[in-house]
């Protein structure tokens, strides 16, 4: 399916999402935010989508932000303004609460609001020679709205010396500061992505969203004094569900799960 800025891919229960507008190395305006918001919605209730990945077509994964739109920007009111930079994180929102597992595949450039992108889902593949930068105080301006990912996934720390810095990194470095979880060649790439999706596949669907929903209640909104009360909850609700039963009877009988095709 292809849509004005993105190309759907399906391929069994892996749905891959493309941005499309190689031209500008996949920079991403309010039409492509739009789009991809839609697109999530969708696919987040279509009960055959069980895996998301999210890759860029051309030479980049994302160049961040358009510049022509970001630029454009400076005409419009605060109020204008506060909703054309709200689209960008409700759309980083989407790609984090996702219900199903997400993947990145990143090659070329992936700089500021592609970080986002890659930063909100759950794993990040990277070519090799995949260049990464938060590179926004280059040309003053801030890395706001994709700020909250980014130090969920990196800290602090690491944090501070990308966005303060503005300083372009490789793959190996983008590893060790476990903004990326592999690397290597595009064969390795592939691999990877096919290795991850398979391992992906073998556990519950309805486990796998619950504890998507879960790990963002537990950092996100649960305070630590009534974590222990809310997690006991549930374990409680999930053990007597279909899907648990058939799990733990699957794995007594020494036999496959009902969901393994």
């Amino acid at each position: 399916m292809t849509k004005k800025f993105l190309i759907i891919e399906r391929e069994s229960n892996m749905v891959t999402v493309w941005l499309n507008r190689p031209e500008v190395h996949n920079a991403f305006h309010s039409g492509v935010l739009e789009e991809l918001i839609q697109t999530l919605e969708e696919l987040a209730s279509d009960v055959g989508t069980r895996v998301l990945v999210l890759r860029g077509k051309g030479k980049s994964f994302c160049a961040g932000a358009d510049i022509s739109w970001m630029k454009d920007a400076a005409k419009l009111s605060y109020e204008e303004n506060f909703d054309d930079s709200l689209l960008l994180s409700k759309c980083l929102r989407a790609i984090y609460e996702f219900p199903k597992p997400t993947i990145a595949v990143v090659h070329g450039a992936c700089y500021g609001g592609g970080n986002g992108f890659a930063g909100a889902c759950d794993f990040v593949i990277a070519h090799d020679h995949a260049t990464f930068a938060l590179s926004e105080v280059k040309i003053g301006l801030i890395p706001a709205c994709i700020s909250p990912y980014i130090i969920k996934r990196v800290g602090e720390f690491q944090a501070k010396s990308m966005m303060l810095r503005g300083n372009k990194f490789g793959a190996k470095e983008a590893v060790r500061i476990h903004l990326v979880n592999y690397r290597g060649s595009y064969d390795q790439n592939d691999n990877d992505l096919h290795d991850l999706v398979a391992e992906l596949l073998t556990s519950g669907p309805n486990a796998l969203r619950r504890t998507k929903d879960l790990i963002n209640r537990v950092v996100n909104h649960y305070s630590f004094e009534v974590a222990g009360a809310k997690t006991a909850e549930w374990i409680a609700k999930t053990r007597d569900s279909e899907e648990a039963q058939e799990g733990m009877i699957a794995f007594l009988d020494k036999r496959r799960p009902n969901w393994i095709d």
